[in-house]
């Protein structure tokens, strides 16, 4: 694929890392110990996705496949708190969907300034000052900022036009494209010359709509034939799909009707992403397009066949890119379909936001129980318990004193005890992968 266009990336991006917050003591003359005085953390900086108009490719992140948000700034005394890292705003075309690498779709960004937060920032640590209590006034010790969250991603565009115009390769779809628009695209008589998609904007009457020329199919293209899925994969969110078909191939096996019949079932057999919505290629409207009939042999074929196609309930053109005869009905054809598939699009859902609080009964921790050959090993699965953990410092003693009175608050020590925990256990705090820490009961 060209270097100037790439419509799938992978991507490593990273919050940036909570600052720690510090331990201070207040001290002026005559006030040698005037009370602590650490300041928090700063917050760190969330990785966005973020739809600009003016963003046409994935080219960048192809080139940068890495993403890091800013860290937050550490404390200070004085109670002076940390500044929050910046986010990182990556902007992306609209249409850009954005999935895990298992396939699970995150976001689906449509519409002008649409966004979603792919990687939060890590939470700030407090300060000895904002953990002083009437129990404990003067902690000689403050919390870890959290790391931020860090995940592979997968991005992928799929662009958004109202017509799609398919075919073999080699059909005239770009002919079409530059003869209907005023874009420009690759033209030229050999194979694939279409590697990307080529958009144009055409205007008839007062209808005004999108046209995209994508890479050509061949069979086998639902399984990745030729540049097959590149191409389904743009023609998902098209309205109206255009067979464009050469009269004038010389090709051994090839005729309009069964340059058809390929197309339609490559169409057929190609999946849509469910998650996202999309309805099978084979619901779309259809027009067929008779391409090449300034030859005079072309022409007498599309007239040939062209009864034939209208009996199956297609509308049917004949049209010579070259000459640009018929482009001007087509034209008024292809915004009549449009019109009429946008107005059987529903009124779009408001969306709602339904929240679903955590029953009170629900646990804030779980004990599982591993064996092993040197003993049972005790993991407690659980948000805060882990998060805890991470903002412990343990060279710290009285930090890890401070852990161990919040973890027994939460019922952590009991539940072992009931699990068959017994002292000098292994005890690992956190889910693997969760950045777990263990430590001896």
């Amino acid at each position: 694929m060209p270097s100037s266009f790439v419509d799938r990336v992978v991507l490593h991006v990273s919050g940036g890392n909570g600052g720690h917050g510090v331990a201070s003591v207040h001290r002026e003359k005559f006030k040698p110990l005037g009370g602590p005085d650490g300041g928090n953390g700063g917050h760190g900086g969330s990785v966005i996705a973020r739809v600009d108009p003016q963003a046409t490719t994935l080219l960048d992140y192809h080139h940068h496949p890495h993403r890091k948000a800013e860290n937050g700034a550490p404390g200070a005394g004085d109670e002076r708190n940390g500044a929050n890292g910046a986010d990182l705003v990556l902007l992306v075309p609209e249409g850009t969907v954005i999935k895990t690498l298992e396939g699970r779709v995150l976001a689906d960004l449509v519409g002008h300034g649409a966004q979603h937060v792919i990687a939060e920032g890590g939470r700030g640590g407090l300060g000895n000052k904002a953990l002083a209590s009437p129990r404990r006034k003067a902690p000689g010790f403050a919390l870890l900022g959290e790391p931020g969250e860090s995940l592979d991603i997968v991005m992928e565009l799929k662009i958004l036009a109202d017509v799609a115009l398919i075919g073999f390769p080699s059909a005239g779809k770009s002919s079409l494209v530059s003869a209907m628009s005023s874009a420009r695209p690759k033209i030229a008589d050999y194979p694939f010359t279409t590697l990307v998609p080529n958009l144009g904007v055409v205007t008839a009457g007062s209808e005004r709509y999108t046209i995209a020329d994508v890479p050509g199919l061949i069979p086998g293209a639902h399984l990745g034939r030729g540049l097959g899925l590149e191409f389904l994969r743009h023609v998902e969110r098209c309205l109206v799909l255009v067979h464009v078909i050469d009269c004038a191939t010389l090709e051994p096996g090839r005729d309009p009707m069964t340059d058809l019949d390929v197309i339609e079932h490559e169409l057929a057999q190609y999946v849509p992403d469910e998650s996202l919505g999309g309805s099978p290629l084979s619901d779309r409207t259809r027009i067929v397009v008779l391409n090449k009939a300034d030859i005079p042999e072309a022409d007498d074929l599309a007239e040939l066949v062209k009864p034939d196609l209208e009996a199956r309930g297609l509308e049917v053109h004949i049209v010579s890119a070259v000459a640009r005869t018929g482009l001007r009905e087509l034209g008024f054809a292809l915004a009549r379909a449009v019109a009429a598939a946008r107005a059987a699009i529903p009124e779009p859902i408001r969306q709602r936001v339904v929240l679903r609080p955590r029953s009170i009964a629900s646990p804030d921790f779980e004990i599982k129980v591993e064996k092993t050959a040197d003993g049972p090993v005790y993991k407690v699965i659980g948000e805060r318990p882990t998060r805890w953990v991470r903002q412990t410092d343990f060279n710290n003693e009285e930090a890890v004193g401070y852990l161990a009175d919040r973890l027994n608050r939460l019922g952590v020590e009991d539940a072992l005890f009931k699990a068959g925990a017994v002292p000098g256990d292994t005890v690992l705090i956190g889910a693997p992968g969760e950045g777990s820490d263990g430590a001896n009961n």
